[in-house]
């Protein structure tokens, strides 16, 4: 295994909008020091898209699929993608889609 960076993008469905769930991935991911992003999606998804190494990414998805307190989380999916210079160094809460 590699420590190279790479970027996966996480579509997190359930309970997950109005629970502060963007608030504590973006933690998670300051936490872990990861890039990328968070949105909600106006299917009811959280979208969260992540720069790291593959143990960082393992790690953030552990908590993506634990989420806050008050949350419910049903389903992460998974997929990869291209690394966008624009977040490698910093993880932000963006608008919905």
């Amino acid at each position: 295994m590699t420590d190279a960076k790479q970027a996966k993008r996480y579509f997190v469905s359930g309970f997950v909008q109005g629970v502060g769930f963007r608030y504590f991935t973006q933690g998670e991911a300051h936490r872990l020091d990861l890039g990328g992003y968070v949105r909600n999606l106006s299917d009811g998804r959280v979208e969260a898209y992540a720069i790291g190494t593959p143990t960082q990414l393992a790690k953030f998805r552990a908590a993506l699929e634990r989420g806050p307190r008050f949350s419910s989380v049903s389903k992460v999916e998974e997929q990869p993608a291209a690394i966008d210079p624009q977040y490698q160094n910093e993880f932000v809460t963006t608008n919905q889609d």
